[in-house]
């Protein structure tokens, strides 16, 4: 959560979803893994501004349950599913476990436990395999190889 907006427990959301649905009046939530719902929703800025059903300590993430998400298409993923892989590079050379997804200009960005940074694009990534918990990469792409 954001900065706090008046006096009644309002407060800024930052990095908001893309699904303005997200933030409506009556919309759940979860605040530190406790279900919460949305009691006032407006926008100021161009951010929504949303009180929730119980005080929230600034700086604690929102979060959606997994199964309110859309499905994403073929070859597309949410961040937070490519958190915690293992990154191999072909050839069988690890190269680290995602520790965040970063936004550049042109793509997005996976950062490794190792400091290693790789592009999030086709060229790079040849496989991502959720089930097996593993990103394989193409050669070239780090000092490595």
């Amino acid at each position: 959560m954001g900065k706090p907006h008046g006096l009644d427990g309002a407060f800024v959301v930052e990095e908001a979803s893309d699904d303005p649905a997200r933030f409506a009046e009556g919309a759940a939530l979860l605040v530190g893994g406790e279900s919460a719902r949305v009691v006032e929703s407006k926008r100021a800025g161009g951010r929504p501004v949303i009180r929730l059903d119980r005080p929230v300590e600034r700086g604690t993430a929102l979060e959606v349950e997994r199964a309110s998400l859309p499905e994403t298409e073929e070859g597309s993923y949410y961040a937070f599913e490519l958190v915690g892989l293992e990154v191999e590079e072909q050839g069988g050379e690890r190269l680290g476990r995602v520790v965040e997804i970063s936004s550049a200009p042109g793509n997005d960005v996976l950062e490794l436990d190792s400091g290693i940074a790789l592009p999030l694009v086709d060229a790079c990534v040849e496989k991502v395999d959720l089930v097996a918990g593993r990103i394989l990469v193409k050669p070239g792409f780090t000092s490595h190889g």
